[in-house]
This record gives structure tokens, sequence and C-alpha cells, in this order.
């Protein structure tokens, strides 16, 4: 038996955002794609992964008891709880985390953290992430990048702005349409594209692992992560994070596009996931 069967495997699904670049009016989680609701997709994934023991669902006051009545309908056998998130992703991830601590977790439970507003995430990276965590204490899913990526920062900022993940929140237009270069970003690097990749999700980690690393993040004003990834990076800096390969139909739901890109894959999601079922059921089959 694998260790993976040995210690708890919980996946942590945020989906408390409040969808700004959306429409406030439908939450991004409720909205259907080929008529179901994103945040259903998302738990299914999980829910039929054998190695996956345990869901947690962070929400926001705005779609909490839409996601609950989602589930109920599901019928779901491993969802544990529904835990109300923060204002930030990162507070969401310390909601989450401090619900399984309470719990007396193990410390060396595995913790996939996955956005909800990625439905098609394939058995096959859950897998994945499952079994990266038998070799180090902290993996995330990523695809490399086919673009060339440009750090970039305000004008007039250092040079380390642009490392640090600044960015510009002006434009760069007058209003007359000529192009103002005083509120331009600026690039400052530019890195070799053999060594960039796209983050998705699930960013998978030891429950000690990501822990030790809010721990220590809880003390810097300065803490601002946009995924759970960076925090071990620079809180935990001698922890290596593996790469496990992602896929593009792992897309997240950001804006009102984003949907008839997820009507085109959603086909396809559920022939994967139906594959995925048969061979499971015939594995136990024949394990019997």
């Amino acid at each position: 038996m694998s260790e993976s069967h040995q210690v708890p495997v919980i996946a942590i699904i945020l989906a408390a955002g409040f969808g700004t670049r959306f429409d406030p009016a439908k939450p991004k989680q409720l909205v259907s794609v080929a008529d179901r609701p994103v945040i259903e997709w998302t738990i299914e994934a999980f829910e039929d992964c054998p190695e996956v023991t345990d869901i947690l669902v962070v929400v926001n006051a705005a779609v909490s008891d839409a996601v609950e009545k989602v589930i109920d309908d599901m019928g779901s056998r491993k969802v544990r709880g529904i835990v109300p998130g923060g204002e930030t992703r990162a507070d969401s991830t310390r909601a989450a985390l401090g619900f399984l601590r309470e719990y007396s977790i193990p410390d060396d439970a595995k913790v996939l953290i996955h956005d909800g507003v990625r439905p098609f995430v394939s058995p096959k990276t859950i897998l994945d992430c499952v079994a990266a965590l038998d070799s180090v204490n902290a993996a995330t899913v990523a695809v490399p990048s086919t673009d060339t990526i440009l750090l970039a920062a305000p004008a007039g900022a250092s040079d380390s702005a642009a490392s640090d993940g600044a960015s510009s929140d002006g434009t760069s237009s007058d209003g007359a349409g000529r192009f103002d270069t005083s509120a331009a970003p600026i690039v400052r690097i530019v890195p070799d594209r053999a060594t960039t990749y796209r983050a998705q999700t699930p960013q998978c980690f030891r429950f000690s692992t990501i822990s030790e690393a809010y721990r220590r993040a809880a003390g810097d004003e300065n803490f601002h992560p946009t995924d759970d990834t960076r925090v071990v990076v620079d809180y935990l800096p001698d922890e290596p994070v593996a790469v496990v390969e992602g896929s593009d139909d792992n897309i997240k739901i950001t804006t009102r596009p984003d949907l008839e890109v997820a009507e085109l894959i959603a086909p396809r999601a559920r022939r994967v996931r139906n594959y995925a079922r048969r061979r499971a059921a015939q594995e136990m089959t024949s394990g019997m």
C-alpha cells in the first residue's frame, strides 16, 4: 500500500473570491458551464479521485448557502466542511489551515490547494500532485510558457521592483489617444523563456510545510502573495518546490470570455472523467 493511502490527502478548494473582474451580481463560482455550476465541476474533480480523502470548500458569505446546496445536491461523500474565507486568497488559505489545525490534522498530511474556478483539472494532474509529495514537501502545477515573459515596474521605480512583482496601476494613454510614457510600465527583466512557467493549481504541500510558511509570513506587513507557492518560496527558501505538469484545459475562469472557452473544454473534460471512473472501477474490481 502506498503512502498516499496512509496519510490524509486533503483538497482545499478556494471559492471565496468576489469576482471583481466578473459580474458581482452572478458570482463566477456559481455560473453554469455545460448546465452545471462551475464549483460543482471543481468539487467533482477531487470527489472522483480515489487518493483524495477529504475536501474543504472555502467560501464568502454571498455564495455560502448556494455552494452548500450544490454540495448537498451532489451527494458529496468527501466534503468535510465549508469554511468562511477572508478578504484575500492568503486569508482564505489561512482560514482553511486553521480549520485543519483545530481537527489535529497530522503534519505529514498532503494538502492540495485549488482555485474553485478551475473546473477542469484532470484526474492525472491530481494524482501526479499526490505522488509528487512522496518525494518533496511542496509542488505546484504549472505549464511551460509559450510566450516571452516581461517583468516590468512603474517608470522611475527601482530595478528590484520588477523582481518583487510590482506593477503599474496607471494608464498608458493620456485620454486623447496619445501614448503617455510617464504612466507606462517599464520592462526591467526578460527571463529566458525556457525557464518560465505559468502557474496553475493545485498547489500542493505537506501540512507542516505550508503551515510553517504561513506562520513565518504572518509577521511581515508586506505579505501580499497571489498564490501559496510564493509563500513557501519566500519564507522557506531552502524548501524545493517541484513543478507538476499542468494542462491548457486547466483554465481559471476570470472574465466572461473565459466562459466561452470553458464551454468548449467541458465535453472533453467529461469524457476524461468518465474514462477515469471506469478505470478506477476496473482496478477496484480486479483488486478484490
